[in-house]
């Protein structure tokens, strides 16, 4: 006799240019909202949504996201989209991992801020996933999406491009990343002028 073990698996894409406490609270609201078994951290090669300029290499964001979570048994860091390298588009993973982890049942988490972009396939991905949309500070949309899930957190206006601006500026960016990734963002200079 086979047991399916079903997984309940989220699945959270982004730059993380860097990853900061803003996806981490998210994530972790999610985690706990919808009983996750574990929650895939997907840094993109390159969003369709956003230019490439001021987007460090994917292997330093990726690295920074797995100093971000090391500490978390449910949080894990993917490299699926970096390896398939050109424009990142959420259906190709989907698909890729329900292939791979054809029992799992997937959650896509999203921020409010991303609904106001053009999706590939958003009818099969909402078929293929439960969307769960964060609620974003400051983010109004006009017309709230069917068949998604709305995610009640803690306000938290951080975004990454204010974090690289700080850091340009010389500015602390303490509390406002973990402090790993403080470290090495530090450490190897990143997001200074004239450099990653």
């Amino acid at each position: 006799m086979s047991i399916k073990v079903i997984i309940r698996l989220g699945i959270f894409g982004g730059t993380f240019n860097p990853i900061h406490w803003g996806h981490l609270l998210l994530a972790e609201t999610a985690r706990e909202a919808y009983t996750l078994d574990r929650v895939l951290f997907v840094p993109t090669w390159q969003p369709p949504h956003k230019t490439s300029r001021g987007l460090l290499p994917g292997s330093v964001r990726f690295k920074l996201v797995e100093l971000a979570i090391h500490d978390h048994p449910s949080f894990v860091a993917s490299d699926i989209e970096l390896k398939r390298g050109g424009t990142s588009y959420t259906i190709d993973t989907v698909k890729t991992l329900k292939k791979q982890l054809p029992n799992a049942q997937l959650f896509l988490l999203v921020g409010q801020d991303l609904l106001g972009v053009r999706w590939l396939a958003w009818e099969e991905i909402k078929r293929l996933c439960t969307v769960v949309v964060a609620h974003r500070p400051g983010f109004q949309n006009p017309k709230r999406p069917s068949k998604v899930k709305w995610l009640q957190m803690p306000p938290v206006a951080i975004t990454s491009s204010e974090i690289r601006k700080r850091v340009q500026a010389g500015r602390s960016i303490r509390y406002l990343v973990p402090t790993t990734v403080e470290r090495y963002i530090q450490q190897h200079q990143l997001y200074q002028q004239g450099r990653g």
